[in-house]
This record gives structure tokens, sequence and C-alpha cells, in this order.
């Protein structure tokens, strides 16, 4: 069993910055995704960044193209994520998720493990 470590979020003011942190520690995997999805009140669950943690490809969905960035430390087995010029629409419970593939999914149901969720707020 994995579990995931997240930290970070928190509340901020639109254009402001955030950034989260997802660990698995003693993961036994030769190549695995780890990546972020988050859930708005009232919507579904959605697909934010991923990172194949062998390889370093990368997976941004549209609304956060050019403003987050994710990106890794293999030796300490944690994924990181800069969420720069937030929005309110950013606004979302942030999950980290662990794939134990090498092929990068947007689709919930495809990930193994999760993490806690943790709050983003974007508000004035």
């Amino acid at each position: 069993q994995v579990q995931l470590v997240g930290s970070g979020g928190g509340l901020v003011q639109p254009g402001g910055s955030l950034s989260l942190l997802c660990a698995a520690p003693g993961r036994i995997f030769s190549n695995y995704v780890m990546g972020w999805f988050r859930q708005a009140p009232g919507e579904e669950r959605e697909v934010v960044v991923a990172i194949i943690m062998g390889g370093g490809r990368t997976y941004y969905a549209d609304p956060v193209k050019g403003r987050f960035t994710i990106s890794r430390d293999n030796a300490k087995n944690t994924a990181y994520l800069q969420m720069n010029s937030l929005k309110p629409e950013d606004t979302a419970v942030y999950y980290c998720a662990l794939r134990a593939s090498a092929t990068i999914s947007v689709i919930p149901s495809s990930m193994d493990y999760w993490g806690n969720g943790t709050l983003v707020t974007v508000s004035s």
C-alpha cells in the first residue's frame, strides 16, 4: 500500500502563488505517474497536471497551462506543483494521486492511490 503525503495549499489573493507537494515514501514501482486532480463544490473531479516520474513527460489541463508547473525529485519520490497567477476559478480541493504505470491518464478512476485533499482558495 502506498501512502501519499501532501502539503501546501491555503488562501491566496487572485494573481498570487501557492505550491503543493506530494511524496510517495517507500514507493516500489519502477516507473509511475504522479499528479493532481481538483474538485470544486458541485463539480466532478478533474485532472490538473501529471508527470511521468521516470521520463519527466508532463501533462497540463488547458485551464492551467502557462500558470502551473509540475516538477519532480525522483530521489525523494516527490512531485511539486507550483501554481502562479491564480484565479478564483482555481478554488477547489486539490488531490495528489499516483498511477502505477508509465502512461498518463486524465481519468480519476485510473489512478491507483490518492492523498488527502488540500483546499486551495483564491479570493480577495
